[in-house]
């Protein structure tokens, strides 16, 4: 008996894994849906992760989808959550998921059973709709309940925040412009989130203003030629350039031709990292609103006086109405015994991200607790795929002393070459971290192979960009449409723009 917390899209997929495997999984859902994040909801709930009515994924849908579930050809690019929910009903419906979800039960506890030394059992504690508590024993329990969850309001950062006049929020609360016409905004943060809000509030607001501390690398998602820009860039040969080239000359091409498109210095934006040490904004109208005014770029928030909000530079922005935070979240997972949780620099440390590397038994797993330019679906599936063989015996961890070793010079890995901070500890390569896991299953591809037996797919492979469907080529779970969901993942890209005949 598995064990699985949360019915997001880290949930569905471990579910499925399971199911794959011949296990017996019970997932717990606290609300009344599938979906997690991508569930909007008119109110944000508390403990849950909230997205706003407008939201549109920035990531194109072959990069998204599961490896063995193409989204349909008709489907948008680049899909409103919506559809990214339709998505998931037809994933869960075609795969018989729904039946293993207990909805509307909240997890409360999940506590070592009394002979954990012996059986490596947990004893999962939850509550129903009604208040009920309940209690299961299962073999293995794997955790997905994502980090956009506790929102981070730092509000002993801007001093006079108790003075201000108006209205203000986190980025969590935000649900659309209906409130913002007429008003002068400020939003704080210039991640993905607070320049969707900014360029959205524009539409309407007088006047908005947008404040970061540190500047940020503006990408577009319409590539050359009109290609999402995923599977323009996301290659396995822009990889293998990555490894054999230093990252400074990747550095300098990349922002030469960022710059190429609106200088960041002109426009206020650029950053003191360099550009692939942070995952950059993805956002093709924020240059725009800039070049138009409605967006005005401003250094980090000084101190707040009434309605006067004070910049760092001494500029200020007067008779403001509303200030959203979008300061990211906090995590936690409060649910889980604290020997679980073992620390290492900022974050909490995951052997590969995935297991704690210092319980006496492989039956925990944390799947979707992960950071990278690419989509969380193909990197939990990975993640949910290994955990289930590990929980099978199929596979076999190192050592709790050589999972330690390996988790502190990831720690160290992460430092070097990205920016981390307490809201932001960690971030991996996405093809160099799916890779890994692929190779722990028995599934990463391998070129060599390719190459002298189906050149033709080698060539789509090489060039072609890294979609979840090469990890069903071969080894534990190949997919027998692999191959042709590789050779049609195009065709499912132009299908959606042949609206006219030209």
């Amino acid at each position: 008996m598995m064990a699985i917390i949360g019915a997001g899209p880290s949930g569905l997929s471990s579910l499925k894994a399971c199911l794959d495997e011949g296990l017996e999984p019970t997932c717990f859902e606290s609300s009344d849906d599938i979906g997690g994040l991508w569930k909007f909801k008119e109110v944000s709930e508390p403990n849950r992760a909230s997205i706003y009515r407008s939201l549109t994924i920035n990531i194109s849908k072959e990069l998204m989808c599961y490896s063995d579930f193409p989204i349909p050809s008709d489907y948008p690019n680049y899909m409103h959550h919506s559809k990214i929910l339709k998505y998931f009903r037809m994933y869960a419906e075609h795969f018989k998921l729904l039946q293993h979800i207990r909805f509307q039960t909240s997890v409360k506890r999940v506590q070592q059973r009394p002979d954990y030394t012996r059986t490596g059992q947990w004893e999962v504690v939850t509550e129903t709709r009604q208040g009920e508590e309940e209690r299961d024993v299962f073999d293995a329990v794997i955790c997905c309940s994502g980090h956009y969850t506790y929102p981070n309001l730092p509000f002993n950062d801007f001093p006079g925040i108790e003075t201000f006049e108006g209205k203000y929020f986190h980025s969590w609360d935000y649900k659309g412009p209906d409130n913002m016409s007429g008003k002068r905004v400020v939003v704080i943060g210039i991640g993905n989130s607070g320049s969707d809000i900014a360029v959205e509030s524009s539409k309407f607001a007088e006047q908005v203003y947008m404040s970061t501390r540190g500047g940020a690398w503006v990408i577009r998602q319409v590539s050359d030629n009109g290609i999402p820009v995923d599977m323009k860039y996301n290659t396995r040969f822009v990889h293998i350039l990555f490894q054999l080239l230093p990252i400074n000359f990747f550095n300098w091409f990349g922002e030469n031709k960022l710059n190429a498109m609106y200088d960041h210095t002109m426009y206020a934006l650029k950053p003191k990292h360099r550009l692939f040490s942070k995952i950059p904004v993805i956002n093709d109208d924020l240059p725009l609103k800039i070049l138009s005014g409605a967006v005005i770029i401003k250094p980090n928030v000084k101190e707040i006086q009434g309605s006067t909000v004070v910049f760092e530079d001494g500029s200020i922005a007067e008779k403001v109405d509303t200030i959203v935070f979008a300061t990211g979240y906090n995590y936690d997972f409060p649910f889980l015994p604290s020997n679980a949780m073992y620390k290492s620099g900022h974050r909490v440390a995951l052997y590969k991200h995935v297991f704690p590397p210092n319980l006496e038994h492989s039956t925990l797993a944390v799947v979707g607790f992960i950071h990278a330019l690419g989509a969380i679906m193909p990197q939990a599936e990975m993640q949910a795929r290994w955990a289930v063989l590990v929980f099978k015996g199929l596979k076999n961890l190192p050592s709790n002393q050589a999972m330690i070793k390996a988790v502190e010079q990831d720690t160290k890995d992460i430092e070097k070459h990205y920016i981390v901070s307490k809201l932001t500890p960690l971030q991996v390569d996405f093809v160099s971290y799916m890779d890994d896991i692929a190779g722990e299953i028995g599934a990463r591809p391998s070129l060599l192979w390719l190459f002298f037996t189906d050149y033709p797919l080698f060539k789509k492979v090489l060039w072609g960009p890294v979609t979840a469907y090469q990890y069903r080529l071969m080894g534990p779970g190949k997919w027998s449409g692999a191959r042709h969901a590789i050779f049609t993942q195009f065709d499912r890209m132009y299908q959606p723009l042949k609206t006219r005949k030209v």
